[in-house]
């Protein structure tokens, strides 16, 4: 599954892993990303996303409606 998120566009951060001695090692920083499946009414289907936790929040608040606009906004297809 790809760590990216399809509504706020959150993507893996890269840094270090660092250990008692001081070596350090490339490591990734994942996003929490879940895949949902919502009923999308305006088209009569459901949709399934890949979204961060912090999106799945924002759709509670804005809607579902609205955040498929704006993922197809930032060129993502639905």
């Amino acid at each position: 599954m790809s760590a990216h998120c399809m509504l706020t566009g959150a993507e893996p951060g890269f840094g270090n892993r660092i250990s008692h001695s001081h070596r350090r090692t490339s490591r990734r920083f994942d996003p929490n990303v879940q895949r949902k499946r919502y009923w999308l009414p305006g088209e009569g289907r459901h949709v399934r996303l890949t979204l961060s936790a912090r999106a799945v929040k924002t759709i509670d608040t804005i809607g579902i409606e609205a955040a498929v606009a704006r993922i197809r906004a930032r060129g993502v297809k639905v």
